[in-house]
């Protein structure tokens, strides 16, 4: 029986089980989906030995950029953007050769294309962490303009003090690449001037648990056209699926 996985520190909440098994026994695919929760990067080599049968991984937080240098070859795309969040596992012989996909870039880029409009030229992407790199390379392959939204003052960054009212206008989609807003800290959500949103502004948050963030909810009540990130989670499943099994 072929095995697939997902690597990451904690799983708790990972989708990904129990979409892929759902999937083999529905299309009766004689494979197994399962979680290897590793608290450092150093145990992919173990989780690689013990499962012989292992053809494909998919990589979640904090491992999206420590597992590259652990690969033997990497997509241009996801070396584009500095992440890797699919392994396609090959054994030639005696020999385990990885390759790394980005397939977050193909999920958001499918799910919020026929959102965008005309009037939809430039983009805040909130938070800088792995899957924010994804996000961008995805804006900018769709035509769009994109500026970083930080806690914290670092460079080709802004702070949130520095979103106001003519911001928001401005710069009308806003993705949320932060855990704000997720299960269980739902009252929370990225300190924005919600008041000066209108039917132009998109609000894209990468949440889907739960089903509609505080983030979105202040969007919507001000005419926002407003997405969460579970289409997206579909989409780059899907992706996973064709990277693993060679059709790139």
């Amino acid at each position: 029986m072929d095995k697939y996985g997902l690597i990451g520190y904690p799983l708790g909440h990972s989708f990904s089980i129990n979409y892929f098994n759902q999937r083999f026994a529905d299309e009766g695919i004689n494979a197994k989906y399962m979680n290897f929760e590793i608290p450092t990067i150093d145990d992919l080599a173990e989780v690689l030995d013990s499962n012989p049968e292992l053809k494909g991984l998919n990589v979640t937080i904090p491992y999206k950029q420590k597992v590259m240098e652990y690969l033997d070859s990497i997509s241009p795309e996801a070396r584009a953007i500095g992440a890797v969040n699919v392994i396609r596992v090959t054994h030639v012989g005696n020999e385990i050769k990885l390759k790394g996909f980005n397939s977050d870039v193909i999920g958001f880029t499918q799910s919020i294309e026929p959102m965008l409009e005309d009037c939809h030229k430039k983009a805040l992407i909130l938070g800088t962490g792995g899957a924010s790199k994804a996000i961008d390379y995805g804006l900018k392959s769709l035509g769009l303009e994109t500026v970083f939204v930080s806690r914290y003052r670092r460079p080709e960054t802004i702070c949130y003090e520095d979103i106001t009212p003519e911001v928001i206008k401005e710069y009308n989609v806003i993705v949320n690449c932060t855990p704000l807003g997720m299960f269980p800290k739902t009252e929370e959500c990225p300190a924005l001037p919600y008041e000066a949103m209108d039917e132009h502004t998109i609000l894209y948050d990468l949440i889907y648990n739960p089903d509609e963030t505080l983030f979105m909810k202040k969007g919507a009540e001000r005419g926002a056209n407003v997405k969460n990130g579970l289409e997206m989670l579909l989409l780059q499943a899907f992706a996973s699926w064709e990277f693993w099994n060679g059709k790139e």
